[in-house]
């Protein structure tokens, strides 16, 4: 399975901060917001991935990340010209699908939990059909809405409801078969112009071929688009690593711990850094098996 990273969108609920930077590069504690839903794709198997950026903003991420060969990934490149919707990442990848299954993530969405790992690289093995990944919320007006029967088969699905059926809200995190391109060809613009990944979703569960698997209360999925969801995002993991001595997204950490990487390739990543980042990556080579 390949993996899209979109990272599109002016973040124009950021600004200024985001006038001269891409939301996803700025700061969720100790490293930038793309880096976790990276993590996220490593931890679920998936090493080619495709980031798609806001028009202009493809060298910003060439700068950071460069081919991802330093973690035993593939990165490619590629820029979504105007703001016309999450779906529309499918179109600008058709290439770089080429008829593979295929998992979208949202470049703003944290996920860390127990049990998650198992749960991602399950949903990578997907051949056909789509799994989206459910969250209660209690505040599901500001949401995708999925309705799940007593069976736990999805019963519908609605974009920001003002009359939510249920609570449980489809986080940033999509896993689709091959047919994902031609389906996103069929979606027609939403009433904003946009094509809706909820009406993607929406032709899967028309079929019958969609799948929803529900967060348990152990796993946290964080949304952090805003300015007082970027602070809580970046407390929370403050909190984790500080309690609990590990770090959350550490992309070279899952890389090595995955073999995508050596023991020498992670000793001369830390390398690269004079701070604390750098006696961690050590500190993990230094751990008894």
């Amino acid at each position: 399975m390949k993996g899209i990273i979109l990272a599109g969108g002016k973040g124009s609920r950021l600004y200024p901060a985001t006038r001269a930077v891409s939301k996803h590069l700025l700061m969720i504690y100790d490293k930038p917001l793309i880096y976790y839903p990276i993590s996220t794709f490593l931890l679920a198997g998936i090493t080619e991935i495709l980031i798609i950026s806001a028009k202009g903003q493809a060298a910003s991420y060439q700068a950071l990340l460069g081919d991802g060969s330093q973690w035993g990934v593939k990165f490619s490149y590629a820029e979504q010209e105007t703001a016309a919707g999450i779906a529309e990442a499918f179109l600008i990848g058709e290439t770089f699908i080429a008829g593979d299954s295929c998992a979208l993530a949202l470049g703003d969405n944290i996920f860390y939990g127990a049990g998650l790992t198992g749960m991602l690289q399950e949903l990578a093995g997907l051949k056909s059909g789509a799994s989206v990944m459910a969250f209660q919320v209690n505040d599901p007006q500001r949401f995708g809405i999925v309705e799940i029967g007593a069976d736990g088969k999805p019963l519908s699905i609605e974009e920001k409801p003002a009359h939510p059926r249920a609570n449980w809200a489809v986080t940033g995190l999509y896993f689709y078969g091959p047919d994902v391109t031609e389906i996103a060809r069929s979606v027609k613009p939403s009433a904003r112009g946009e094509l809706e990944i909820t009406s993607v979703n929406q032709a899967y569960l028309e079929r019958g071929d969609l799948n929803v698997v529900r967060l348990p209360r152990g796993v946290t999925w964080l949304d952090a688009g805003t300015f007082d969801s970027m602070l809580e995002a970046s407390h929370f993991v403050q909190t984790v690593e500080k309690r609990q001595g590990l770090k959350v997204a550490c992309i070279e950490e899952v890389a090595w711990r995955r073999g995508l990487i050596s023991v020498g390739q992670m000793r001369d990543l830390a390398a690269a850094f004079n701070n604390e980042y750098r006696d961690y990556l050590l500190s993990l080579l230094d751990q008894p098996d």
